[in-house]
């Protein structure tokens, strides 16, 4: 079972299907990998061994007795986020202040991998409030980038330990969420791949909001086809969320067959001049590899100019951010005696001087930038840029007061994009790089036909962190 921990959904479902192992023993090597290494790590934030080998076991019983499967990833573990609700469980939304906050619901995409037969396997560790992208945590632990285990290094947030359990090997999915990036940052960051929703496409109902405007939650995976096979599992209307009502029905297809399956695809490249940021030179190159790669697969790519600001929409975003997370934590967040990490109670209480105008005026502009980007993308079905701008930092290097890392994810959230990051290289020195595709609302399933087509030939999601130094 050596290889098992960095096999995909889709294969991990087949070696049950095809009897190589049981349920109980792939979730007992993800158990026992977690025991190993988490302490180093710290991708969980709780594990439920016992519960794990209950759903385990219960999913070996349906398939001894042959009553079918509950879905194609009946028996296949997956970890969540801890702002996700699970009833009775502790959910702490990475914050030391929340120890002790058991919930009384189950969120609705945690059950739908329920029904689905999926065992959890635990939380995954993550930003306090989810408000950050560099991924850090002073208060409960920072997850450790484990493709850099001499030099701390951040697992970029707000989701840093789904990232991190993915790309050690922790787990082969996790659930993670999305308001400026926090799916697609750690996914670039620790060269996984991760897929930030539509609004209403997978319901918030049971998930601790940050911004009531611009949440969602998506997976972090191996590939892209187990991000669409997790949201499939996800997706749909849920009477718990209004969000949910009226979007379309999730689907995907997979690419065409031949030597260019993507022809016919229209993609747009980002002009180096639009940058938001300055972009290392290993980042911009694994852009061009990306761009060259999509191009060979079919599809037409070509540099355009975009009519957006992706800077001013990244500081617009962050002000709505800002303003709605401290209308949620406002009873509390001024509190010394509470152990809130200084960065994020700062970031809260940014939002504390912004002006019902100024707010009224970001959400008006939100809407605007919304229709903008969808009369925008009726030529084009993805655009691609860099994810990050670079990788991952030291720790020691990391600016609190500022946000590089969400200048192209941002964005995103603000035009109600489908989002895809993608792994597409390494720096000079071996940590992973990635690109990101835009596209319409609604149109992850687009995202997942490009992104499977672009992994069928690419090894960069294949590559995994040398973890002998956690005894892995």
């Amino acid at each position: 079972m050596s290889d098992i921990a960095f096999a995909t959904l889709a294969d991990l479902a087949d070696g049950l299907a095809q009897g190589r192992y049981s349920s109980v023993e792939l979730t007992r090597h993800f158990l026992d990998r977690i025991d190993r290494a988490n302490p180093t790590l710290g991708a969980f934030i709780s594990v439920d061994n016992a519960g794990a080998l209950r759903l385990a076991e219960s999913a070996d019983a349906r398939r001894r007795a042959g009553y079918g499967l509950l879905s194609p990833l009946d028996g296949v573990p997956v970890a969540v986020k801890d702002l996700c609700d699970i009833q009775g469980q502790i959910t702490t939304a990475g914050s030391e202040a929340w120890r002790e906050r058991r919930s009384g619901v189950t969120a609705t995409a945690v059950t739908r991998l329920l029904d689905a037969g999926m065992v959890m396997l635990g939380k995954t560790h993550m930003v306090e409030f989810a408000f950050g992208g560099w991924g850090t945590n002073p208060v409960m632990g920072t997850p450790r980038n484990p493709w850099d285990l001499e030099h701390a290094r951040v697992p970029g947030g707000s989701s840093s330990g789904s990232g991190v359990a993915v790309a050690a090997g922790l787990a082969p999915a996790a659930l993670g969420s999305d308001t400026g990036g926090s799916v697609r940052i750690p996914a670039a960051l620790n060269g996984i791949t991760g897929l930030k929703t539509t609004r209403g496409l997978i319901s918030l109902h049971g998930a601790v909001a940050l911004s009531t405007t611009l949440d969602t939650l998506g997976p972090l995976t191996r590939d892209a086809r187990d991000a669409m096979l997790l949201t499939a599992l996800m997706a749909g209307h849920d009477t718990q969320d209004p969000l949910t009502f009226g979007i379309p029905a999730f689907d995907y297809r997979e690419p065409a067959g031949g030597a260019q399956p993507l022809r016919g695809v229209r993609i747009a490249v980002m002009p180096t001049a639009q940058h938001p940021i300055a972009v290392d030179a290993d980042a911009l190159s694994a852009l061009d590899d990306a761009r060259r790669v999509l191009a060979a697969l079919g599809a037409d790519v070509a540099e355009t100019p975009l009519p957006f600001d992706f800077r001013e929409m990244m500081q617009r975003n962050g002000q709505i951010i800002s303003a709605e997370a401290y209308a949620l934590h406002r009873g509390y967040i001024e509190d010394p005696a509470k152990p809130i990490g200084q960065y994020v109670r700062a970031r809260v209480l940014s939002g504390k001087g912004i002006s019902a105008a100024d707010y009224i005026a970001a959400l008006l502009a939100h809407a605007q930038a919304r229709s903008d980007w969808l009369d925008w993308m009726q030529e084009f079905d993805a655009v691609l840029t860099p994810c990050a701008p670079f990788g991952a930092r030291q720790l020691a290097e990391v600016d609190e007061a500022a946000t590089p890392l969400a200048a192209f994810t941002r964005p995103g959230n603000y035009m109600n994009a489908a989002g895809l990051a993608l792994p597409a290289g390494f720096t000079s020195d071996g940590l992973p790089l990635g690109v990101q595709l835009l596209g319409k609302p609604n149109a992850e399933g687009v995202l997942g036909r490009i992104g499977i087509a672009f992994q069928a030939v690419t090894e960069w999601h294949r590559q995994r962190p040398d973890l002998k130094a956690v005894g892995l």
